[in-house]
Order: structure tokens, then C-alpha cells, then sequence
């Protein structure tokens, strides 16, 4: 079994965003070889995360973060932190920092309306992606 890692780098633009990166992550796979297998997706950022949602529609992505600035506004009362991005790190661990993408045939073996996202909570930022691709 190989074990391979790559990166790549993301700019966001807003300060809580959703990047789909599923081109990003099907180019480290196939600049891998690995054919079958599976590949994990993961962001070392704490303000940062990774899910896996459709992507055909780009109304969904921008659903999800209404309904996340509802359910944890940026400026909430008893917050703590004293960066004030304490909105970011709840969201962050909502979503968890990876995702795991089986590889069949040398692709991702993603459903028919879903893409990979890296979700943005303290943003505009600069960061870095980890894939770890496994498989023969």
C-alpha cells in the first residue's frame, strides 16, 4: 500500500465562506497514481473546516453559512475569547477539520451532486489543505 501526502493553499475572500476544492483534491489523487483506495482531507486550522455537500447549486453553500450565522452569531454575548473569533472556532468544530473520500478507478468516489468544501468561519485568510492518499 502507498501512502502519499500533498497540500495545497486556499485564499478566502469573506469572512466565513465555503471553497470548493473537490478539482484540487481530484488533481493530488491523480498526480498520486493510486487508483483504489482512499484519500482524507483535512485542515489544520482551528478557525477552519472541512465537509463534503453538493456543489451543483451555489445556493446551498450559501444556506448553510445563513443558517450557521444564525445559530452561532459573530458577536454573542458571554463569548470569552479574547481574538473575538469564537464563532469560528464553534463552527469549525460543527464541521470537524477532515473528511474521508474513497478513490475508485483513480477518482473520487464522490456522489452525483457533491463536492468538497473547505469552510472559511474567520476569514479573509491564506491556508493550507493536507491530503493523505492511500491505496494501491
Amino acid at each position: 500500500m502507498k501512502i502519499i501526502e500533498k497540500d495545497f493553499r486556499i485564499s478566502s475572500k469573506h469572512r466565513n465562506q465555503m471553497i470548493d476544492i473537490t478539482s484540487q483534491v481530484g488533481l493530488a489523487i491523480s498526480q498520486s497514481g493510486v487508483t483504489n483506495g482512499d484519500a482524507i482531507v483535512y485542515c489544520p486550522h482551528t478557525t477552519a473546516a472541512i465537509t463534503i455537500n453538493e456543489n451543483a447549486d451555489p445556493d446551498v453553500p450559501h444556506d448553510i453559512l445563513l443558517a450557521l450565522a444564525e445559530l452561532i452569531p459573530q458577536h454573542q454575548p458571554g463569548f470569552r475569547h479574547s481574538e473575538g473569533n469564537s464563532d469560528a472556532h464553534c463552527k469549525s468544530s460543527m464541521f470537524g477539520c477532515s473528511e474521508q473520500i474513497l478513490i475508485k478507478d483513480g477518482t473520487l468516489n464522490l456522489g452525483t451532486w457533491q463536492g468538497i468544501f473547505f469552510c472559511e468561519f474567520d476569514g479573509p485568510r491564506h491556508r493550507k489543505v493536507l491530503v493523505q492518499i492511500r491505496g494501491e
